[in-house]
């Protein structure tokens, strides 16, 4: 199976910036379509964004819409979620997965490989 290691989280003021990025290794990674989802405490985990296996198609949450942006770079065997204007409502727990399905799956339940996560926690 793959492997995916999320790193950038940390704790950040509202209207601030972080760069989450997740680094896959021990498959091609561009077999796989990736995404980025996120959890908060006491809640379901939730899509953020999605990118296909080729970048041709890219999808994001309408609550993240213009604020955040998925960049996959298959020779770096990484994906990052660049993250604007953040709002304390984003406090979660972010994780990268990736799905062997094509397109770019928004459902938590297409995904067959999942990263630790890395928490992100923005204080107002």
């Amino acid at each position: 199976q793959v492997q995916l290691v999320e790193s950038g989280g940390g704790l950040v003021q509202a209207g601030g910036s972080l760069r989450l990025s997740c680094a896959a290794s021990g498959r091609t990674f561009s077999s796989y379509a990736v995404g980025w989802f996120r959890q908060a405490s006491g809640k379901e985990r939730e899509f953020v964004s999605a990118a296909s296996r080729s970048s041709a198609r890219t999808y994001y949450a309408d609550s993240v819409k213009g604020r955040f942006t998925i960049f996959r770079d298959n020779a770096k065997n990484t994906v990052d979620l660049r993250m604007n204007s953040l709002k304390p409502e984003d406090t979660a727990v972010y994780y990268c997965a990736a799905s062997i399905r094509n397109g770019a799956p928004a459902g938590k339940d297409e995904y067959n490989y999942w990263g630790p996560g890395t928490q992100v926690t923005v204080s107002s």
